[in-house]
């Protein structure tokens, strides 16, 4: 998946120092917290408050058997028994109509409406480029001195198979279809925010009345720190520059969600120069506009897009971007580390 550990490690540590000379809780419900490795190749929390221990620990099997689902539905590298995932879509698609599961209808239509938004850089049938990528990326983490660059003519002639229109989504039947028989499919860049989303969404309803989610570094938070109604949880966004002994950022939020992409957890080394998984649709190359990109917003799923869509551009387009639309923030941070806000970031900057 396109995400990658960037602010697990700096969400739980936030957590723990929060909770660090704090005066009684009169809140009922009590603080607990758990982390798992299962799901979406990433490392993730949740931190909630409930009843008791058991309690928590009840619904924490909940959430994870529901986001399990979504994992499993929008999973492109494996099979599932009794599950027609993305994998079935990318094997089977070619041949005919798919019948799927309406989640995958969901975010099929909503990569398309990214796509859209993104005016092309974030786009789910570049999976035929991607898999150029992953293929080489994962031969020179495995063996450096045989690290090379994919070639340009495989990764052009694989361009000519990247056109969303040949994704044919009929809602109605409840099919996927491929018109075009070497598209592929990868999701990376929206899937797992959508899934956490949805998933939080779903939580919040029917779970807790307070929690902070963090899958990946796809950061969801709802209700209070505390669930005291008034105190917004703390959230460290990791530094890219990783000799730092500090947060990029510390922000308060509540009701929202933090997504970050970058180019320092994800890449290989080639001839002494570091190359990242995000792949620039234009120029069918890893980006290098800046080493980060975080996004605040009300839309986790949105905010996973964007933060792949923004690192895509220059950082002064990018901000042009982000500052025409409502609810959206963003801070950018340069090869030189310096950072770069949009115009109502700093407000959510813990004092």
């Amino acid at each position: 998946m396109k995400k990658f550990f960037c602010v697990v490690l700096s969400f739980t540590l936030s957590f723990v120092c929060c909770s660090c000379g704090e005066g009684f809780n009169t809140s009922k419900k009590e603080r607990f917290s758990t982390s798992f490795i299962d799901l979406f190749d990433t490392a993730s929390t949740v931190v909630a408050y409930d009843d008791s221990q058991k309690a928590f620990n009840n619904h924490f099997e909940n959430f994870h058997q529901r986001l399990e689902e979504y994992y499993r539905l929008y999973d492109i590298y494996n099979s599932y028994d009794g599950v027609v995932n993305l994998y079935t879509l990318n094997n089977q698609a070619k041949d005919g109509p798919v019948k799927v599961d309406g989640r995958i209808i969901d975010l099929l239509e909503y990569c398309k409406y990214v796509y859209d938004l993104s005016e092309g850089r974030t786009n789910i049938c570049f999976g035929a480029v991607l898999s150029i990528w992953h293929d080489s990326r994962q031969h020179g983490i495995d063996n450096p001195q045989e690290a090379k660059l994919p070639d340009m003519k495989a990764l052009k002639a694989a361009a000519e198979h990247t056109d969303i229109d040949s994704l044919v989504i009929d809602r109605e039947q409840g099919t996927v279809y491929f018109s075009d028989p070497a598209l592929k499919l990868d999701v990376g860049a929206v899937a797992k925010g959508y899934a956490v989303r949805e998933v939080c969404k779903w939580a919040k309803a029917n779970l807790w009345s307070s929690a902070a989610v963090s899958i990946g570094g796809n950061v969801c938070t709802f209700g209070y720190k505390n669930d005291d109604g008034k105190t917004p949880w703390n959230i460290g966004i990791e530094n890219p520059d990783l000799s730092a002994d500090d947060y990029l950022e510390n922000v308060k939020i509540t009701d929202l969600s933090v997504v970050t992409s970058g180019d320092y957890q994800r890449y290989y080394t080639v001839g002494g120069k570091k190359y990242c998984h995000i792949i620039n649709t234009e120029t069918l190359m890893p980006s290098e506009y800046m080493v980060s990109v975080s996004v605040i917003c009300a839309d986790g799923a949105l905010g996973d897009a964007l933060s792949t869509t923004l690192f895509n551009m220059p950082i002064e387009q990018g901000k042009k971007m982000v500052e025409n639309m409502q609810g959206i923030e963003a801070v950018w941070v340069d090869k030189e580390y310096n950072k770069t806000y949009s115009s109502g970031f700093e407000k959510y900057i813990e004092g």
